[in-house]
């Protein structure tokens, strides 16, 4: 009888049957549908979980920079622990000190001769561009020199007129910074307990893969640290020899082109030739021989850099084909714009672990071929 909870019985009286076991509308009877319609969910799945990762993106980017900030106060942590016999917190704690230190620094003793710099700069590199449009048209180019001044000065500037472009650079400079603070307290809360966030992510993933997600993840942030401890060592070392070498000579501004080359320094295959060109341009706004200077600078930097500090650490971590980064730099910079510049070198590094490492796996997992069964 409908509607009184019952169903027949195979004897023919009725029996209450209950809920939980009834049939219901979703359920498929033929197991051939119901094999192709799980594997329809599953592609379905993989689609939408494809299409948050789309939209989430920039967050993720966010939570990423967070990670490469923690790798590199963990790193600091476990240099200090060689010298350093204290709790692991401390050391975090020290080496979070020193960095405010520096900063406190370099606004307080650097900050007043960089900004006066930095007040220069843009006049001497537009008096630079109208110097090298006049030589242009001195050997035959058509160029109108006046165009080229407005066109180097908006470009140096990178602000034109009006109230909605001076809007638009306020907005993006808040959102830098919002987004710098972000990462900056993600790193210290990744830094401060890094076990417990693996645990949870390992936690989330079958019984397994856990083991190999951990051995992973250990391999990634070793990696990590030693990439990153190449990026430091070499912006330290390019900024002071920077800064030294252009002193010795009197280039104008040597602060401040140190203090560009050793942050650019952080960007391989890109910050180089612009930190180089800033140098050379102000190099021959003084004379001839200090622009000459200035070249032979810069070659005598990124030889350092190219053969002693990158392959001594930085190769050592991950060595990552060069036309690979600069192709994954060009494609995040497009999408994410600086941040996604300055973090696409680590991405792919920990992206080319988890291919090798997921690789391995499959070897591991894959059975015998007939010819190693019968070498065996």
């Amino acid at each position: 009888m409908s509607g009184t909870g019952h169903s027949p019985h195979p004897d023919g009286a009725d029996s209450p049957v209950p809920l939980e076991e009834r049939t219901g509308p979703t359920d498929i009877a033929d197991p051939l549908i119901r094999t192709e319609a799980r594997k329809a969910f599953v592609w379905i799945g993989m689609a939408a979980l494809f299409a948050l990762i789309v939209f989430l993106s920039q967050s993720l980017l966010v939570i990423f920079g967070g990670v490469v900030v923690a790798a590199l106060i963990d790193g600091g942590a476990r240099l200090l622990g060689k010298v350093l016999k204290i709790p692991r917190g401390w050391r975090v704690g020290l080496v979070l000190l020193l960095a405010l230190a520096f900063v406190v620094w370099m606004g307080d003793f650097a900050g007043s001769q960089i900004a006066a710099q930095a007040a220069e700069l843009p006049a001497t590199l537009e008096s630079q561009f109208h110097r090298g449009a006049v030589w242009l048209e001195s050997h035959g180019f058509m160029l109108r020199v006046t165009d080229m001044r407005s066109l180097a000065k908006e470009a140096i500037s990178g602000v034109g007129g009006g109230i909605g472009q001076v809007t638009r650079m306020v907005g993006g400079l808040i959102g830098g910074l919002t987004t710098l603070f972000l990462i900056l307290v993600l790193g210290i809360y990744f830094a401060l307990e890094p076990l417990l966030y693996r645990r949870g992510v390992g936690w989330m993933l079958p019984h397994d893969r856990r083991e190999h997600f951990e051995e992973t993840a250990g391999i990634m942030g070793q990696a990590l640290r030693r990439l990153l401890l190449g990026r430091v060592i070499g912006m330290t070392v390019e900024g002071l020899f920077t800064w030294v070498m252009l002193e010795i000579y009197g280039v104008p501004m040597a602060t401040l082109l140190a203090l560009i080359t050793g942050l650019l320094a952080f960007l391989p295959n890109i910050g180089a030739p612009i930190s180089g060109l800033l140098m050379i341009l102000v190099g021959f706004s003084g004379s001839y021989e200090m622009g000459l200077y200035t070249i032979f600078v810069y070659a005598l930097i990124h030889l350092i850099d190219g053969y002693l500090i990158v392959p001594v650490i930085a190769r050592k971590a991950v060595d990552l084909p060069p036309a690979l980064v600069l192709a994954a730099q060009l494609i995040m910079g497009v999408l994410f714009g600086l941040l996604g510049l300055a973090l696409a070198d680590p991405l792919v590094a920990m992206i080319k672990i988890w291919l090798e490492r997921q690789a391995e796996r499959n070897d591991d997992l894959a059975p015998a071929s007939p010819e190693q069964t019968t070498s065996l």
